[in-house]
């Protein structure tokens, strides 16, 4: 059975609107919801949803009840599952019993989120009660939070000294291991002491949709890195399956019929403080598949407000694209130069905010926007490139009619048919290389950016990812990744090659991400700066794959012939990816261009031939 208290707390976090809307097509009407009746197959809107009395009613067939007899009667469920289908879509924990009069059996999750609420209370305190946390207070003084503001929250600190919050949970009952459990203690080492996960940190926590402490957020106050970090995943924190004040924004998300996602706490912060509750941030950059399908069980409109650098125009296409899948309405809003919601809202009020969100424009329109600015339509193989840049968007797009509107904004901003645009996008998604992948990549990680990073940002936005940041994609074959290995190892070992490589490749000539950072860093300081001068420039994966390549220093004696082989075979991979592009090129072009195109392929075709075993003499 059931327990009374459970049943209540399903209750009361479920979203009727949201669980109902699932099987009805609602709209709102006034401060309800309304839709054809599902119980009489009805065609006008006469079945009314309350989200604020909890129950639905039908003016026609007066079938009326909660959440839980709508599924009854929907989907022909018993009251149990109905609770358990109604507790599985709300987060709630089901935990039956054999009867009333048994004592009811905890939640394996609830000591996790016992220590985690207790943690943030500590962390409030430590903020506003000790004298430890005078800088902290200072911080959020000179970024404009209010007391109220902080309170409403529930932002905290943790202090630097290693004992000290684990002494004081330790005083109300919750062990260190318990601590180690919920991922507040970290043991570094088997045998060595456990230390804070957040120390010298300002403490945002993060609440489940029933408002539940699940983890937390930490921005570092002073030097260091990451800047940002969250909690560890545990049995109840998993970063990509949460947005940060969504269960302050499910309700006016309903209310205001939109969600503006910003990227992070401070962001969301600001916007409630000014009156704009219906906003959310991912603990991340770009939104998952799972936070796409939260943010779409709230609302159909979504708008963007990232930063407009090119890691912020990264984030928004990937998550433009990630909502485009999940059949949402995405538009970007763009903030005038070097300010961000925080700063802009701050500046501006809400007013402000909402003018920027009045004249947003639509994702797809966006990037083309960009595409053309750079000039991305200009010549042939910028074309065929702006096309390889849509094509993940149009296929990401599941709506037909947004789909079909996007196909002809895109034939008729590149100039090329929608027949030959229709073509490609029924093809599989390409490589770099040209060719097909041999399994499909999910719409946040085919995307591409409009605008390439300088070389200089590539070592930067590594930096500020920190161990935080997502998943490396390997975009080439083994060959030449293990050329492009070798070539970077031998230049942390033998600097006084770089000068010569750097004649002949660049930072783009590199597929692999870590190795790209690498190579960035090098031209950016130098490539003799020093190991520890590059590290502190790289994020945490990007370190770990230098320290295995400066361990490997066997060959150091053979330097000349492994840096030549591996121009060379980057060089060869180079010319047939150029080679895959005019065959892809080729059904664009004009008769003129197309007899270029052949001497192009013919001369390349030569050149390859003739690169043979010879190209490291050459380099000598």
């Amino acid at each position: 059975m059931i327990s009374d208290d459970t049943i209540e707390r399903v209750r009361e976090s479920a979203d009727i609107v949201g669980i109902i809307g699932e099987y009805v097509e609602l709209k709102r009407q006034g401060s309800d919801y309304r839709g054809p009746c599902p119980f009489h197959q009805g065609t006008n809107r006469n079945f009314s949803v309350s989200a604020k009395k909890a129950m639905y009613y039908c003016f026609v067939c007066k079938e009326s009840g909660d959440v839980f007899k709508f599924l009854q009667k929907r989907l022909g469920l018993d009251w149990p599952s109905a609770v358990r289908a109604v507790a599985e879509r709300s987060g709630v924990a089901v935990v039956e019993t054999h009867s009333h009069r048994d004592q009811q059996e905890k939640d394996t999750r609830e000591p996790i989120w016992e220590v985690n609420g207790a943690a943030a209370d500590y962390f409030h305190r430590m903020l506003w009660e000790d004298d430890l946390g005078a800088a902290a207070r200072a911080y959020l003084e000179e970024r404009g939070v209010s007391r109220e503001l902080a309170d409403r929250v529930h932002i905290g600190f943790a202090p630097r000294e290693i004992g000290l919050m684990r002494a004081g949970l330790n005083t109300i009952g919750f062990d260190s291991d318990r601590l180690i459990d919920a991922g507040l203690l970290v043991v570094p080492d088997e045998g060595t002491e456990p230390r804070p996960r957040f120390r010298n940190r300002l403490v945002f926590p993060i609440y489940d949709l029933s408002s539940r402490v699940v983890g937390f957020g930490g921005r570092l106050l002073g030097p260091g890195e990451p800047k940002y970090l969250n909690s560890a995943d545990s049995p109840v924190f998993s970063k990509g399956k949460l947005l940060y004040g969504l269960n302050w924004a499910k309700q006016a998300a309903r209310r205001d019929e939109r969600i503006l996602v910003v990227e992070g706490y401070f962001d969301v912060l600001r916007l409630i403080g000014a009156g704009v509750e219906s906003v959310v941030a991912p603990m991340g950059t770009a939104l998952t598949e799972d936070q796409a399908k939260l943010v779409r069980r709230y609302t159909s409109r979504v708008y963007l407000l990232y930063d407009s650098d090119k890691a912020g125009l990264t984030a928004t296409f990937r998550s433009g694209d990630e909502l485009l899948t999940q059949g949402a309405s995405v538009q970007v809003v763009t903030l005038p130069d070097k300010e961000d919601p925080d700063t802009f809202v701050r500046t501006h009020g809400a007013k402000g905010l909402e003018a920027q969100i009045a004249s947003s424009i639509d994702v797809f329109e966006r990037k083309i926007q960009l595409l053309e600015r750079g000039g991305w339509f200009a010549d042939l193989r910028k074309k065929r490139q702006a096309l390889d840049r849509l094509l993940p968007t149009l296929r990401a797009t599941t709506d037909q009619l947004t789909r079909d509107m996007y196909l002809n904004y895109a034939a008729n901003a590149a100039g090329v048919s929608r027949d030959l645009l229709q073509r490609e996008l029924s093809e599989p998604p390409r490589s770099r290389t040209g060719r097909a992948p041999s399994r499909v990549q999910p719409a946040a990680s085919r995307v591409a950016q409009p605008e390439a990073a300088a070389p200089t940002e590539v070592a930067r936005s590594a930096s500020n990812r920190g161990s935080d940041r997502p998943p490396r994609r390997r975009m080439a074959g083994e060959r030449t990744i293990g050329a492009e290995r070798a070539l970077v190892r031998m230049l942390l070992h033998v600097p006084a090659y770089f000068e010569q490589v750097i004649e002949r490749v660049g930072v783009d000539g590199f597929r692999d991400d870590d190795l790209r950072e690498i190579f960035a860093a090098m031209m950016e300081h130098g490539a003799d700066a020093g190991h520890d001068v590059l590290a502190e420039h790289l994020g945490g994966d990007t370190v770990a794959t230098m320290q295995e390549l400066l361990e490997e220093n066997g060959g150091l004696d053979h330097a000349d012939e492994t840096v030549a082989g591996s121009l060379a075979s980057m060089h060869e991979r180079d010319i047939t990816e150029r080679l895959s592009e005019i065959d892809r090129e080729s059904p664009l072009a004009s008769d003129v261009e197309k007899d270029e195109l052949t001497r192009e392929k013919m001369r390349l075709t030569e050149e390859l031939r003739s690169l043979g075993g010879r190209w490291w003499k050459k380099f000598r």
